[in-house]
């Protein structure tokens, strides 16, 4: 593993690009999601069985497989189960901090308003394959729940057995269905339905590309979260920062993919190279460590030293990463002047994995840069909002001397007629 540390203010145009401009559409993924789209569409539950074996390499007997959630939580370990339970309620709590109470404003015209109603009917992608993911299953969950969901179904990928941390973790959470169908025919089968299934009003959660290609293709139809690509840190650190703890968030985040992006801003050239060491370091310790190490050395990847925090903030705001640790003296007042991260760690004693599983907010977050534009999952999404309201006939009276004119500026005499007609049958 060859890692140098590169000055922020030698970069050129490339690599600005390179680093600050992830979100790479992939031509030969888009097309292929388009095919799979397609013929989940015409051919419904047949697709999701071509698929399965052409894509999962699993033979799968039943697509719903709702009815192994009866035993799933008894079925795992006592400590993982414990484990699942206890990360469910914190993130049930802190998600039901969020939730927001319908409220109407009164005066002399009457009342206006504004209510939150949930969806009825949700799909929560949870990643498969490579890895086993029951976080994600509750973060994709429970947020649903606690927002009023009626029906909450699971999608993750075939396998043979189903992995049953996935399926506890559904149960733990509440989920009312789960299918075994993954990939962008998941995305499909939930966007557009198939026999056996239904159609959702909106799709979350985490996926590879081809599960991010697919929500960016069914967005048109249903609402989605967000697009979301592998995995990314930026660190931000000091001279007080321990390279140790650096090199373990990194690590952390470069083992779930080769094309994680993984980045370290501190202020000293010399605390950059003890960073480097300390990842070289760990990496050898390791089980993925060869994922680690592509990830580590993917040109959106490395180590950078900046002239002051104020040009690691720069930067950092720049990128706009799904994870952001601030590991300086004063990490507070760092944060504070961040715009753009999906989720902020403050400190060295708060590693990214504790957010992962354990403190409670949503580890679904945008990627890509995509922290400029959206939030990471959670009541809000999926909760639509009605504005109501209610005029006296007084009210309206009092409204028509400023409805009529702009409405006869903008060329729209029915407009003003809908109010002259009431009014004037008042009089």
């Amino acid at each position: 593993m060859d890692i140098h540390p590169r000055q922020v203010s030698e970069l050129g145009p490339g690599e600005r690009i390179t680093l600050f401009d992830r979100a790479e559409a992939d031509p030969t993924v888009t097309d292929r999601v388009d095919e799979i789209i397609a013929r989940v569409r015409s051919e419904g539950d047949a697709a999701l069985y071509h698929y399965a074996a052409e894509l999962d390499d699993v033979t799968i007997g039943n697509i719903d497989v709702t009815d192994q959630l009866a035993d799933a939580a008894a079925a795992i370990d006592a400590e993982l189960r414990g484990a699942l339970e206890t990360a469910a309620g914190r993130i049930e709590s802190f998600h039901s901090s969020q939730l927001r109470s319908d409220y109407t404003v009164e005066d002399d015209i009457g009342t206006v308003g504004r209510r939150f109603r949930a969806f009825e009917r949700v799909g929560v992608y949870a990643p498969g394959g490579a890895a086993t993911y029951p976080s994600s299953v509750l973060m994709g969950v429970i947020p649903a729940r606690v927002a009023g969901v009626d029906e909450v179904i699971v999608l993750t990928p075939p396998a043979d057995p189903l992995p049953r941390a996935t399926l506890a973790a559904a149960a733990i959470a509440g989920a009312d269905a789960v299918y075994a169908v993954g990939g962008a025919q998941a995305i499909a089968a939930a966007a557009y339905g198939t026999e056996t299934v239904g159609r959702v009003e909106k799709i979350v959660g985490p996926g590879n590309r081809w599960v991010t290609a697919a929500k960016t293709a069914v967005s048109a139809d249903v609402p989605i979260d967000f697009p979301a690509g592998p995995s990314e840190i930026v660190v931000i650190a000091d001279t007080t920062a321990d390279p140790a703890y650096v090199a373990a968030d990194l690590i952390a985040q470069a083992e779930h993919d080769p094309a994680a992006s993984v980045v370290c801003v501190v202020d000293d050239a010399a605390h950059a190279s003890e960073i480097v060491g300390a990842l070289e370091a760990q990496v050898s310790d390791r089980d993925r460590q060869e994922i680690i190490a592509s990830a580590l050395q993917d040109p959106r990847s490395g180590v950078f030293v900046a002239r002051s925090i104020s040009e690691a903030i720069v930067f950092a705001d720049a990128y706009a990463p799904e994870h952001l640790s601030i590991q300086t003296t004063d990490p507070h007042a760092v944060a504070d002047r961040i715009k753009h991260a999906g989720s902020i760690f403050l400190g060295g004693m708060t590693p990214v994995a504790a957010g992962d599983y354990a403190t409670g907010p949503n580890h679904v977050l945008p990627t890509m840069g995509g922290a400029r534009i959206y939030g990471g999952l959670s009541v809000d999404s999926f909760v639509r909002t009605q504005t109501i309201q209610e005029l006296s006939t007084d009210g309206l009276a009092q409204l028509e001397d400023v409805i009529v004119p702009i409405a006869m500026t903008e060329g729209l005499e029915a407009h003003a007629h809908s109010v002259r007609i009431r009014t004037q049958r008042q009089n």
